[in-house]
């Protein structure tokens, strides 16, 4: 896909992932006006002044208002749509708040998109959509089936979605409150030592939303293919690389956590297209006049296993080590060095 001097708007903009979209299109022709969308002006001011650069507007505003996003969608060419409540026990205490956000937010970007001719929207979603037992994954499990909908009713705008696990050290992920408890002398707090989570980099994620950008078709669901570990490998991991004795510390499951996350469903993976290191979803396009349809039931769904942080790659204590290297928190942190940080 040829892109030059086109508009992106992002929602949520002045998240990690915000932040890492930007180190990667700022510099480059292919977008000639970045748009940031988000209700905190606070880090809004922190990323204009920082990177004062001229390609750059900001829109104060909020999803669950239509009117805000429709003025912010005016002219764009892509939008990448960030905006989330993602906190599972918050979300587990206010699921009306969680659903506002997540579900007719995304609402309100997908019809403000159409309204204005926007030609793709990317919507993020998350390993917790799958299999969901908990608000936060309720949420966005249905703000999923909402994209999807949409996707069938409008033909200028293409709207597909992405679906990735934990982003290490992004704002709010357990690496730097462990980090930080090591730091401070104090124990590393831990829900359950035997908790499998999907593990990517906040790159690997920012690629996965590229490789739907360039591939993706109306409806179609992306996910990218990652390694996983234990909660407790991952602590023990980091005492090993801060060379740290700090106690361990069990303290029970929080609201709404899963023992293992599920990227991909059995019922999905009976249609995923393997596509390397991503695997699409397609959507189905059936309409509602199911007797036109005859099926004698999928034989094979029996057969054939979710793809889950239990069944995939297990990295244990030395590849999350080598992996842990990798981050601009653990080599800023840890070794000292002079690294690029994306701001929170």
């Amino acid at each position: 896909m040829k892109i030059e001097n086109k508009t992106l708007l992002i929602t949520g903009g002045t998240g990690s992932f915000g932040n890492a979209v930007l180190q990667r299109f700022l510099h480059t022709d292919h977008f000639s006006e970045i748009r940031i969308f988000s209700r905190d002006e606070k880090k809004q001011d922190d990323m204009r002044t920082t990177l004062k650069n001229d390609k750059l507007r900001f829109y104060i505003g909020d999803v669950r208002n239509y009117d805000s996003i429709e003025r912010a969608t005016r002219n764009v060419d892509y939008i990448f749509h960030a905006a989330a409540l993602k906190q599972v026990p918050s979300c587990e205490f206010f699921p009306l708040e969680a659903t506002r956000t997540n579900v007719l937010g995304t609402q309100n970007v997908i019809d403000a998109a159409a309204y204005n001719n926007v030609k793709k929207v990317i919507c993020l979603s998350t390993d917790k959509a799958a299999y969901p037992i908990n608000a936060m994954g309720i949420s966005k499990a249905l703000m999923e089936k909402v994209a999807v909908a949409a996707s069938r009713n409008n033909p200028n705008t293409t709207v597909c979605l992405t679906r990735y696990g934990n982003v290490m050290a992004s704002r709010g992920s357990v690496i730097p409150l462990f980090l930080k408890q090591i730091q401070e002398n104090q124990p590393i707090t831990i829900t359950d030592p035997k908790m499998t989570r999907f593990l990517m980099s906040l790159e690997e994620a920012v690629e996965l939303v590229l490789f739907a950008f360039e591939n993706g078709h109306a409806g179609d669901l992306f996910v990218n293919k990652a390694p996983a570990g234990t909660i407790g490998d991952l602590a023990q991991a980091l005492k090993e690389l801060a060379h740290s004795d700090t106690n361990i510390k069990i303290i029970g499951t929080r609201h709404g956590e899963k023992l293992f996350e599920t990227l991909c469903t059995r019922e999905e993976m009976i249609k995923a297209e393997d596509m390397g290191d991503f695997y699409r979803i397609p959507a189905d396009n059936r309409d509602l006049n199911y007797a036109q349809y005859f099926s004698e039931g999928e034989e094979a769904i029996s057969k054939i296993e979710d793809y889950n942080s239990h069944n995939t790659e297990q990295l244990g204590v030395k590849g999350m080590k080598e992996l842990l290297k990798k981050l601009p928190l653990i080599r800023k942190e840890i070794y000292g060095e002079d690294s690029v940080q994306y701001p929170n």
